[in-house]
């Protein structure tokens, strides 16, 4: 990714226009109030103190990897509305543009994100979606703060964040890109559905896509488990020490190699049964028929009360200590519960008595269309746009088969083959990743800074292995990629060594072992 464009020499020009921006951008830029525009050297550690406290669990600080000129303003998109954002300038500009999104009810900037992209030479957007922190409240009869979230926040970044681009280089931008996962990924599908000039290029992973069934299904898993207290419960050790570990026993040789890691969890159809108690088990190692049956409805895909598919199942192996607190641990996962408090009903609602028939009026509420499931991408496609989309295969709390069910949406809607679709639209299925990163599995694609030291390097850079360079080469060069090697670092700590690659394939392609070489080596794995 080589400089196109350079700015700011002597440095001293460079600090000179950064710290006069404020005063150009607050005359220019209609319905903003500029913070500040500072300008930050490489090595220089942000902290963040008037972010909302809840946004401390994404981020408390960030070393900033390039110089830059960071400009804070906050946009006004109603009189009762408005977005905090964050615009981060390299010196070194390589004439593209990205936007990042957000995370869960998506109240947070970004800043890994942000470091990334300038990092490489990105001018880079950042926002607060809307509202700040991690729950919905302000959602509550406030639907211009709903149409932030829903999709007009991360329109409004790409509008204003090229326009205040132009302004501090004096030239457009050349290519324009999207960096998100988790609610990120369904503001990527939101633009290229809703906004298709809006981006050359777009990253979208383990988007939350089918937004309101979603919602609804983590309410359906919450009611079928119920609470610590209720027969039904599965406590995170027997999720861990005792499901986990009978699923792996039943699937993990179907790919050829048993190697903790499922690598396609749809050929996979456990029968949670085998771990019913007997009457001389030892319960510690067993569970109860009420149990067992919860196991068996969590597997299974959630339906409306007219039998048509509302949300597909929750994928065996997808068993993860990071989330089963949050999923499985007792209480409705914050998400679902801020959503039909502050977006369906009201915050007095008693959530203990959810059932179908409110999962069935959240999906026809759909508040601004925030499922996000538009399966006409012909705009999107007749302008050149690219999108690179990514799902963890071990996901938790996005159900793995919600994208390949959008995909055949998108086939079906277009009347293209997998093929057609290839030519703008490329899936990739990441075994035994996590929601958005971590798992078992390969899961370092580049879809954030690498490692935990950030470093980035010829290697962690080269378009075989990192989904973002991969999809700049896509846009600029014309070259799509086939496969993508991810990379499973020893105690997911880069500076440890790898500890295994493994190439993932474009949907529906299925990576296969070819039974002979070292499971380890991905040469030893073929897409077919």
């Amino acid at each position: 990714m080589s400089t196109q464009i350079s700015f700011g020499e002597p440095l001293s020009l460079f600090e000179a226009t950064c710290n006069n921006f404020a005063t150009q951008v607050a005359s220019s830029v209609a319905n903003t109030t500029i913070f500040f525009a500072d300008t930050v050297p490489t090595g220089t550690n942000l902290t963040f103190p008037d972010q909302d406290p809840t946004c401390a669990s994404t981020t408390t600080s960030q070393v900033v990897l390039a110089d830059m000129c960071r400009v804070a303003l906050n946009v006004s998109t109603s009189a009762q509305s408005g977005i905090t954002m964050e615009v981060w300038l390299p010196r070194n500009w390589t004439g593209r543009f990205l936007s990042t999104g957000n995370g869960g009810l998506g109240g947070c900037i970004q800043y890994v994100d942000l470091a990334y992209a300038t990092a490489l030479g990105f001018a880079t957007v950042g926002s607060n979606n809307g509202h700040n922190g991690t729950s919905g409240a302000s959602f509550y009869h406030n639907p211009e703060v709903l149409a932030d979230f829903a999709y007009r926040s991360i329109h409004t970044n790409s509008v204003v964040g090229k326009e205040i681009t132009k302004m501090f280089y004096g030239v457009p931008h050349n290519t324009s890109y999207y960096l998100g996962c988790s609610t990120g990924g369904r503001q990527g599908f939101k633009s290229m559905q809703d906004f298709p000039d809006d981006f050359d290029g777009i990253l979208a992973g383990s988007p939350g896509i089918n937004w309101n069934s979603l919602m609804s299904w983590e309410d359906y898993i919450y009611s079928v488990l119920g609470n610590a207290s209720s027969p039904t419960f599965i406590s995170n050790d027997q999720w861990l020490g005792l499901v986990h570990q009978n699923i792996l026993k039943q699937c993990d040789f179907i790919d050829g190699v048993v190697d903790g890691i499922i690598e396609d969890p749809n050929l996979c159809d456990y029968k949670p049964e085998e771990l019913i108690c007997s009457p001389s088990s030892n319960t510690s190692d067993c569970l109860t028929a009420e149990q067992v049956h919860a196991l068996r409805l969590v597997f299974s895909p959630l339906y409306n009360s007219n039998g048509k598919l509302m949300y597909p199942r929750q994928q065996p192996g997808s068993e993860n200590a990071d989330y089963i607190s949050e999923m499985y641990g007792g209480e409705l996962i914050q998400f679902s519960a801020d959503w039909f408090r502050y977006a369906v009903y009201n915050p007095s609602f008693d959530l203990s008595t959810l059932n179908v028939t409110d999962w069935t009026h959240a999906q026809k509420l759909n508040p601004f269309n925030i499922d996000t499931w538009n399966g006409n991408l012909s705009a999107f496609r007749s302008r050149g746009g690219k999108m690179l989309t990514y799902q963890g295969q071990a996901d938790m709390i996005v159900s793995p088969i919600n994208m390949e069910l959008y995909y055949a949406h998108v086939e079906g809607t277009m009347s293209l083959r997998p093929d057609e679709l290839d030519d703008f639209l490329r899936f990739f299925r990441i075994s035994g990743m996590s929601h958005c990163a971590g798992g078992p599995g390969a899961w370092e694609i580049g879809q954030t800074l690498p490692g935990a030291s950030g470093e980035l390097s010829e290697e962690t850079l080269n378009p075989e292995r990192n989904v973002l360079t991969a999809l700049v080469k896509w846009v600029e060069e014309g070259v799509a990629p086939d496969t993508i090697l991810g990379t499973k670092y020893v105690n997911d700590t880069e500076e440890l060594g790898v500890q295994f690659s493994r190439r993932h394939c474009r949907y529906p392609l299925r990576n296969t072992y070819n039974g002979t070489g070292d499971s380890i080596n991905p040469d030893s794995w073929f897409c077919q």
